[in-house]
């Protein structure tokens, strides 16, 4: 198919070829119904990674709006069978002919990745939904092969995850290339009437900032040992962790990156509209240092290495302060929102989830419905307005910058937003204050061979003979190099 797909005249490129000729004032005034006739316009897609998220991202890919489209799915990648099934079968019975991915175009194993994009044309798009330990290694064949991009959330696990994508992101933007990452809430037209407002100094001087995710046990952020699940129990070792993929920290980052991610950037988002640059890291949107608490309880059997309470106090260079709580447990108060206090009043940037964000300003600290001073969500002229869904906003606004070769690039965001997670998880599960560099230099990545993993080959971490992993132990986790340089661990 690639083959083909290489020598059918696009409208992508012609964008770019008869940009350059009118520039030249070569095509000035003329016509050109019967090219456009001609162009082959769809977005062809590989999906890697067809799990629940993955089918999701697909949907919202083959549901962008006809000024967008037209789009089609022609491969798909996975390491289970039963994945690929179910999402093949729901995206066909949704979208029809869109899906376009015959039983040899569906790829099983390690290297599907390799063969699902090698389906693809330059300037089409591969989307990451695997595990997102995986990140840095799909993008770099993505930008190798000239291929825009959709990675979900988060892109990194640890600090050398990052580097790798912000290494291969410099070559993205030189190619050109359009990448999406999956904070969809970036994209919500409340968040970001509200950021506006912010950087015009409607809150005054940021002085705190809360972030919240606090509900029980999610997805697979809890796990048995392997052999106690019949399901499980004939599995891989490596296959049974990607599974599981939110109890190991090589593969998430853990519950803490793959879930707290989305309120945490929240609030670098609101700090980073106040100062204006939210690219740089000493000295705006990004913080530079965290100290954090957590524990584990009523853990009865389960290995996963995730704790159940994380409280984190992450630090800007200007002193404003984030504090972030994050929970997993059952029966106790459950809260998802993110908050900014100023010095003009209080600011609800999100609340209840990721959408509707209902964003609200209020004078005072407090959310007095008598001094509420801004509300997106609000009656104009007899009509409700109301935000539309983030999850398919941002893939109108990757298609529209593909079709019109806008530039658009939000790969370096997601692995700062990442890192950020990052260094906070590691300063609960090492105890220590640990600092922005800290956390991006580590002495020992959880997994820097992912690149090379097999079926036959160890898990990025093995087991014990009760079937259970090393996990954080806060105050006891700091070893020195051979240098006697004082290092830290998570495990």
């Amino acid at each position: 198919m690639s083959k083909n797909a290489d020598s059918n005249p696009n409208r992508r490129d012609f964008i770019k070829a008869s940009g350059k000729a009118t520039a030249a004032g070569a095509l000035a005034g003329v016509a050109l119904p019967h090219v456009h006739a001609a162009v082959d316009d769809t977005v062809n897609i590989a999906l890697i990674g067809a799990g629940g998220r993955g089918t999701g991202a697909a949907h919202n890919a083959l549901s962008v709006s006809a000024a967008n489209g037209p789009t089609k799915l022609v491969a798909m990648a996975d390491v289970f069978e039963d994945k690929m099934a179910s999402s093949h079968n729901s995206l066909s019975k949704r979208h029809g002919k869109k899906v376009d991915v015959p039983a040899e175009r569906r790829y099983i194993g390690f290297d599907g990745y390799q063969k699902a994009m090698d389906n693809l044309k330059e300037g089409d798009i591969a989307i990451f939904t695997t595990p997102p330990g995986f990140r840095w290694v799909f993008f770099d064949y993505a930008v190798r092969r000239g291929l825009n991009v959709f990675m979900e959330k988060p892109v990194t696990a640890d600090g050398f995850g990052t580097k790798k994508i912000l290494e291969s992101n410099k070559i993205a933007k030189q190619k050109k290339l359009k990448v999406g990452v999956g904070l969809m809430c970036r994209h919500s037209k409340a968040r970001r009437e509200m950021a506006g407002r912010i950087a015009d100094g409607e809150l005054g001087e940021l002085l705190l900032l809360r972030s919240y995710r606090m509900h029980g046990p999610v997805a697979s952020a809890r796990s048995l040992p392997q052999k106690e699940v019949a399901q499980y129990r004939d599995l891989e070792e490596v296959r049974w962790q990607i599974r599981r993929f939110h109890s190991f920290l090589w593969a998430s980052g853990g519950a803490f990156n793959d879930y707290y991610i989305h309120t945490i950037d929240e609030c670098c988002w609101m700090k980073g509209a106040q100062l204006g640059d939210p690219e740089n890291v000493k000295q705006t949107s990004w913080p530079i240092y965290a100290q954090a608490t957590g524990g584990r309880h009523y853990r009865g059997n389960y290995v996963d290495q995730n704790l159940d309470t994380y409280s984190v106090e992450y630090h800007f260079a200007d002193g404003t302060k984030l504090w972030h709580n994050g929970r997993t447990i059952n029966g106790c108060h459950n809260e998802f929102a993110s908050y900014a206090h100023g010095t003009k009043g209080l600011g609800i940037f999100s609340i209840n989830g990721h959408w509707p964000a209902d964003a609200q300003m209020f004078r005072g600290q407090t959310p007095n419905p008598a001094q509420r001073k801004w509300r997106f969500n609000k009656v104009v002229n007899g009509t409700l307005i109301k935000e539309t869904d983030p999850y398919q906003d941002e893939w109108d606004d990757l298609l529209d910058a593909i079709r019109n070769d806008k530039p658009y690039n939000e790969a370096d965001r997601g692995a700062m937003a990442s890192q950020v997670c990052n260094m906070g998880r590691m300063a609960a599960h090492t105890g220590m204050r640990i600092t922005w560099d800290q956390a991006l230099d580590i002495k020992e990545p959880f997994s820097p061979n992912l690149d090379k993993l097999s079926l036959k080959g160890p898990a990025p971490v093995v087991a014990d003979k009760d079937g259970k992993y090393p996990v954080p132990n806060p105050g006891q986790m700091a070893f020195k190099d051979a240098k006697g340089d004082t290092y830290y661990k998570e495990y």
